[in-house]
Order: structure tokens, then C-alpha cells, then sequence
């Protein structure tokens, strides 16, 4: 279903939402990091019934996550190619496996990212690019971009974030 409103199609969430935000879609991009690139490497590795794989793999390749590339003519067989698109998603990746260890691993960790050249855990964190400080609620605010519409920049405007004295748990105070 398609958003309906502008903000939600403005907003780069609901649109990242909109082409990776599929149970299946994420797991695919998952296994297509660790080298999977052929229809029955996804198959096998996911458990996934061939059609619900065939329109995730159409979707992501048409979203521009994945190219599809010919590997054999007699019978025709494709492999899916990361993107640079797609590669730009492995953040988003890291993201997820380092949430998902720290709050849904009870009985402990099942899978780590590790470096490949010392094979040690690594403990991602988000930074900014310029100052490498972390990135948390506490020193970032969504604001309005130069395209950004009346009516987002209104929203943007009237959310507790933007004013730490309605949300003292944001606040550099409060964190």
C-alpha cells in the first residue's frame, strides 16, 4: 500500500520502509553480504517458498538494490548482484544485528560481526562522518531539508524533539 500523505512521502524512513522494510527483503540483502548471489543460494539459505523469493528479488532489483546478471543460457539462470545502492544498505545491517544482540538475544549472541583481519567482535556504533562523535537523541534532531514542504516543515516544527522542554528525556540534561 502506498503512503498517502506528503510528509510520509517525504520522509527518507517511510521511503526506505517502502523498498527494504519486507521481513524477507532484509534477510535477502543479509545473505546477499555474506556472498549469495543465485536464486537457489537465497532458497536454501531462507527456507523461502521460489514465488514470495522471485517478487523480492524483482522488487529489490527493481529498486535498484540489486542488478540481475546471466550466468547460464541453457536453461536461462540469473544471478542478483549488489549495487552500490544495495552495498549502501550494510550499515542499516550492522544497525540491526548490533539492536538485535543487545536486546533480543537472551540467551546470548548466536552471531557476531567480527573484523575479517583479526576475527575480533566489533561494537558498532553510528557516528558523524565530519567529528566521528556518536550520533544519539541526545546531539540530533531531525530539521527540514532544502526540499522539504510547508507542511513537513510545520511537522518537524511542532515535534517534542525540536523543543527539549516539553521532552527532558532527549535533552542534554536529561540524558
Amino acid at each position: 500500500m502506498q503512503p498517502k500523505s506528503s510528509f510520509r512521502t517525504e520522509c527518507p524512513a517511510a521511503r526506505a520502509l517502502e523498498t527494504v522494510g519486507e521481513w524477507w527483503s532484509i534477510l535477502i540483502l543479509r545473505d546477499a553480504f555474506q556472498g549469495m548471489t543465485r536464486f537457489d543460494e537465497f532458497q536454501q539459505s531462507l527456507g523461502i517458498a521460489p514465488n514470495i523469493l522471485s517478487r523480492r528479488l524483482a522488487h529489490l532489483t527493481a529498486a535498484g538494490m540489486f542488478t540481475r546478471r546471466r550466468y547460464n543460457d541453457r536453461p536461462p539462470r540469473y544471478e542478483y548482484l549488489l549495487t552500490p545502492k544495495g552495498r549502501d544498505f550494510f550499515p542499516v545491517l550492522v544497525a540491526l544485528f548490533a539492536w538485535g544482540n543487545k536486546h533480543l538475544a537472551p540467551r546470548g549472541k548466536a552471531i557476531v560481526l567480527a573484523s575479517r583481519d583479526k576475527t575480533r567482535a566489533l561494537d558498532p556504533v553510528m557516528v558523524d562522518a565530519i567529528d566521528m562523535h556518536p550520533i544519539t537523541p541526545v546531539n540530533a534532531v531531525l530539521v527540514p531539508g532544502p526540499r522539504a514542504s510547508r507542511g513537513m516543515r510545520k511537522r518537524l516544527a511542532s515535534l517534542k524533539a525540536m523543543n527539549p522542554e516539553i521532552n527532558p528525556d532527549i535533552s542534554p540534561a536529561g540524558g
